[in-house]
């Protein structure tokens, strides 16, 4: 039988500590008047959880546009749970590490995994480099790309974690390889309840493609774009933005964003696809754009973090000739989400009248 949202399973912990429904909004309570700030977040969370209300409102991270407020149900937060738990069969009385702020999707659905799956469940602080007990063993956490790259030397004691908020960079992909940690990487949004595919990232399990979770069904828009049908976390098919190929019924490639895309004297260009290729020649933080042109309609350009003005053209040989940048501006410091995503549209703002 499936798990109501109104119920706490009985081996949940919260830091050590059980509680049943009545004690934990007693604790949640606790958190909002004397915790920190990313306590006093959580505790309203937990007392929005333990009401009588069948919804709650999460606020989107706004990496695609400006953040919104939306009404999601918390059956529908039970059902990604419990496909989670499935996945990676997690059992009651494991432990799990919270390094999230519980202010966006991901961050609740920890708690409410922990709530669900009956998982004793340690909170720390949610900082780009979160400390907490590297002698404790975890069964399961999760963590955005930057917090994994900050704390890659300490996570030997997490047993399986998911990355998500924003993609893992190739260098970062090729030092994750050979830890023993199980590490994945998570496809989903606000709107499909956290993620609905997972990719494994290293490990002799690593895959090429994500995959979806059972009871979600993928297909195309006339754009290319990916089309999720996840009934148990969302009333009706979502189109996306992304666009994909498909491999199979359960597999799918991310290629890039259908709003990224550039067209560049009739060539169309996937800046995602660029950036790969040059993940490794770059170690600061870069994006590849466009502004406008009269010739080529879009001029492809790379945008760089950094305090340096120059920068090697050799970086650009072995791409093909039309995704060579036509210029290179460099700015101190890029525009991101709460979770740490570039925002493309905001950091090219920055560049103002250089743009036109």
């Amino acid at each position: 039988m499936t798990p109501t949202f109104d119920k706490i399973h009985f081996k949940f912990k919260l830091n050590g500590n059980t509680y049943d429904a009545e004690e934990l909004k007693e604790v949640a309570y606790s958190l909002v008047k004397e915790g920190a700030y990313y306590e006093q977040v959580m505790g309203d969370f937990l007392m929005d959880w333990l009401d009588t209300k069948d919804y709650i409102k999460v606020r989107t991270s706004g990496s695609t546009g400006k953040p919104k407020l939306m009404m999601v149900s918390k059956q529908a937060m039970v059902n990604s749970a419990i496909a989670t738990g499935n996945y990676f069969n997690m059992e009651p009385g494991q432990r799990a590490l919270l390094c999230l702020p519980t202010h966006y999707i991901a961050g609740k659905m920890m708690l409410v995994r922990a709530m669900i799956l009956g998982l004793e469940l340690d909170f720390v602080d949610p900082t780009s480099q979160p400390i907490f007990d590297y002698g404790q063993t975890y069964d399961f956490s999760a963590m955005i790309p930057l917090q994994l790259k900050n704390t890659i030397d300490y996570i030997y004691n997490i047993k399986t974690l998911i990355i998500g908020g924003a993609s893992i960079s190739k260098p970062l992909e090729d030092a994750i390889q050979g830890l023993e940690t199980k590490i994945y990487a998570t496809y989903g949004m606000t709107e499909t309840v956290s993620h609905v595919a997972v990719k494994a990232m290293n490990g002799k399990d690593k895959m090429n493609y994500f995959t979806v979770f059972p009871d979600v069904t993928i297909s195309q828009d006339d754009r290319g774009c990916l089309i999720i049908d996840a009934p148990k976390v969302a009333s009706e098919p979502l189109i996306t933005n992304d666009v994909v190929t498909i491999h199979s019924d359960t597999e799918f490639e991310l290629i890039g964003r259908v709003d990224n895309i550039i067209n560049s004297g009739g060539v169309k260009l996937f800046p995602e696809q660029i950036e790969a290729k040059l993940a490794n020649k770059i170690k600061e933080r870069f994006i590849i754009a466009s502004k406008p042109d009269q010739d080529l309609g879009e001029k492809l350009i790379l945008v760089l973090e950094s305090d340096k003005n120059t920068v090697d053209t050799k970086i650009f040989n072995g791409l093909d000739k039309f995704e060579v940048p036509k210029k290179i501006y460099v700015i101190p410091q890029f525009k991101e989400t709460a979770t740490g995503k570039i925002q493309r549209k905001g950091t090219l703002k920055l560049l103002g009248n250089d743009l036109l």
